[in-house]
């Protein structure tokens, strides 16, 4: 098949898409049955083991993993002596969130100035349908060996195809694992993420009282509890900056890949006109290269309904994202020790760690990274970009333990303005033929530039 041939398949077979992703946006797949029957991720689980056996796979099954969801796997062997290529997504999409937010339904396709709306249109039924349409394009002209897997609750994390990969390796063994569930920099720039943020969440809880007083007949030497623990969590900013300050943890890392510009950063996070981004840095030092807190949520007396009594206990779910080179035990126990420490007035504290992950550095120095090097440079017309992210994805780190000779690559449909996880989520087509033409080249070429097998 000629290059110009393909191209042209790829084009031809966009419309397609656009009804795969209309099928697959319909289905409400959100892998948390307190908010949706569980049925529905069954639905996308079959449609999505349906689609890639039409699309060339073999053996193409359900299997339920230790957390109760179901992933999608499939194999389609190599022929003799060529390399095995994984490909990774996920068809459970987060919850909608406001629905009076979105302009169009959540779950309905749904086209706007020249984009796809609708909740999962990126992340990730958009890498669903990247894969499909890069496989159709091929055809029966496939070299390489392919295993695919479909994860079903990525964005619970709740760790079903982490630990279903430690029970079943055999089921994932490849040269390059192509994890489809990130994205460009920008619309138009080819992009490989090579690092992603580790995570370390904490619960803190401060108690003074045996029980609420009176503020009036107490208030001034009854020590409030809702006040230490706002003046303990002050303490993990710069006053001045806003910068991260953590004790024990570097904070003052460099970024060296691809930056992200301050006015599109501050356009894609919504920042509110005057108001300041904290820290200091490039934005990507702030993103990539450093830790940072977030306060992700208080329990106190609201303000509707508080009487004037003086708060005995708060708490506060505390997140501390890390960069790679920064290991997750070390920076539970720093982040609980700086709280335990900041707390004033002798304040009773207790600090429990929710949950923790280790960061990820992708290895670029091999086969796979020249290879796509080369397809992203051919189908964008100048050469990849190298991108961290904030976000975290435990599977990579599993991947790594259990595959240490595989080349990790980070890649998809997703860019800035897709907004994934909020509302009105959409992706631009053009992303989907871009990278679904980047994704077969990247396969044609693999055959003979990776490993001999």
């Amino acid at each position: 098949m000629r290059e110009t041939e393909l191209a042209d398949r790829i084009a031809a077979l966009l419309p397609r898409a656009h009804a795969d992703l209309a099928e697959l946006v319909a289905i409400p797949s959100v892998a948390d049955p307190r908010q949706y029957p569980p049925e529905e991720c069954h639905r996308a689980a079959q449609w999505v083991a349906d689609a890639f056996t039409d699309a060339g796979l073999q053996d193409v099954r359900l299997v339920r993993t230790p957390d109760g969801s179901q992933a999608v796997l499939g194999h389609r062997p190599p022929p003799p002596g060529a390399p095995t290529v994984l490909l990774y997504c996920h068809y459970d999409v987060q919850p909608p969130l406001d629905d009076d937010a979105w302009t169009t339904p959540p779950f309905t396709l749904t086209e706007r100035d020249g984009r796809w709306y609708g909740r999962g249109t990126a992340d990730c039924k958009g890498n669903i349908v990247m894969h499909l349409t890069a496989l159709r394009a091929l055809g029966d002209d496939l070299p390489v060996g392919i295993r695919f897997v479909a994860e079903g609750s990525e964005e619970q994390g709740t760790g079903g195809l982490e630990q279903y990969v430690v029970r079943h390796p055999e089921d994932f063994v490849a040269d390059a694992l192509l994890i489809c569930d990130t994205g460009n920099a920008t619309v138009g720039t080819g992009t490989a993420t090579v690092s992603l943020r580790g995570l370390a969440n904490v619960v803190v809880t401060v108690r003074t009282l045996t029980g609420e007083v009176h503020s009036g007949m107490f208030g001034g030497p009854a020590p409030d509890a809702l006040g230490a623990l706002i003046q303990a969590l002050s303490t993990l900013r710069d006053p001045k900056t806003g910068a991260t300050r953590v004790d024990g943890l570097d904070c003052e890392g460099l970024w060296d890949g691809v930056g992200y510009d301050e006015e599109q950063f501050r356009a894609d996070a919504g920042v509110l006109d005057g108001v300041r981004l904290t820290g200091t840095g490039t934005v990507a030092d702030r993103l990539w290269a450093r830790p940072a807190v977030t306060v992700l949520g208080i329990d106190c007396p609201p303000v509707v309904g508080s009487s004037a009594s003086v708060p005995p206990t708060a708490r506060a779910r505390v997140s501390l994202r890390i960069p790679p080179g920064t290991d997750s035990h070390v920076a539970v126990a720093a982040l609980t020790a700086h709280l335990r420490a900041a707390v004033p007035w002798g304040a009773h504290v207790t600090v429990e760690t929710e949950s923790s992950g280790s960061a990820f550095r992708a290895a670029t120095d091999g086969p796979a990274y020249t290879t796509l090097d080369q397809a992203m440079t051919e189908v964008y017309g100048k050469p990849m970009a190298y991108l961290g992210q904030g976000g975290s994805i435990p599977l990579c780190n599993i991947l790594a333990e259990q595959y240490p000779q595989a080349e990790i690559v980070l890649m998809g449909v997703e860019e800035p303005q897709c907004l994934i996880h909020a509302p009105n989520e959409s992706v631009d087509p053009a992303e989907i033929a871009h990278m679904a033409h980047v994704e077969a080249l990247f396969l044609r070429r693999y055959a003979t530039t990776g490993p001999r097998n």
